[in-house]
């Protein structure tokens, strides 16, 4: 045998080595979410992958609750997920952070370093909360609120047994979802002229372009 045939070999070998370690990619981008959430953004966005067939290796969902709620703390995970991605030669596409305004006094800080960090980052913010979202699935309100838990009080006149830890959460609003991107699209719209954030939520751009990689399947 050749000293040409051995490399071939030695790397279609790596590669598969390579391919065991990651899973395998699809033909789409391959996207990093790091949820601010150890529960309620975690469980929907799994829920959203398993039920439109999305690749676990294209599409890699985590939380940062172990550092914190702290949407710095967040960000800093992305950046350490990303860097190892790239020194694995298997560098994510596009990353998300998925964080809320709420209380949180560094929120504004830390949008402000997501415009700074790199071009495929992107905040997917909500304020005050990411159940906003939620809310947006069954009707269309602009007015202030004062806390997650308000927005959450109000969820549950739709859904009474709402919790953090529903692991079905998309599957109930599933259905709701166009209505929800409308609504969100035209609330964001309407908050922006007023100059305002109170209510807003990002989670509809990302929600729309998974909606996009499950058309290139």
């Amino acid at each position: 045998m050749g000293s040409e045939d051995l490399f071939k070999k030695r790397k279609a070998r790596s590669q598969k080595d390579q391919q065991r370690k990651i899973g395998f990619c699809k033909s789409y981008d391959r996207v990093l979410i790091v949820c601010e959430g150890e529960r309620t953004e975690p469980l929907y966005f799994e829920g959203f992958k398993k039920e439109y067939d999305l690749s676990s290796a294209n599409v890699v969902v985590t939380d940062a609750s172990s550092l914190g709620s702290d949407p710095m703390n967040i960000i800093k995970y992305a950046e350490q997920l990303y860097r190892e991605s790239q020194a694995e030669n298997n560098a994510f596409d596009r990353v998300f952070c998925v964080f809320d305004k709420d209380q949180h006094t560094n929120y504004d800080t830390a949008v402000r370093r997501l415009l700074n960090v790199n071009s495929n980052f992107t905040a997917i913010t909500s304020v005050p909360c990411f159940e906003y979202w939620f809310l947006l699935h069954f009707e269309y309100t602009t007015k202030p609120f004062s806390s997650a838990l308000a927005v959450i009080s109000e969820l549950k006149r739709y859904i009474p047994a709402y919790t953090k830890n529903n692991s079905g959460v998309f599957k109930t609003l599933k259905e709701k979802m166009p209505t929800a991107i409308r609504n969100a699209v035209k609330v964001n719209a309407y908050v922006s002229k007023i100059s305002t954030d109170n209510p807003s939520t990002k989670v509809v751009d990302l929600v729309k372009y998974l909606l996009e990689l499950n058309q290139k399947q």
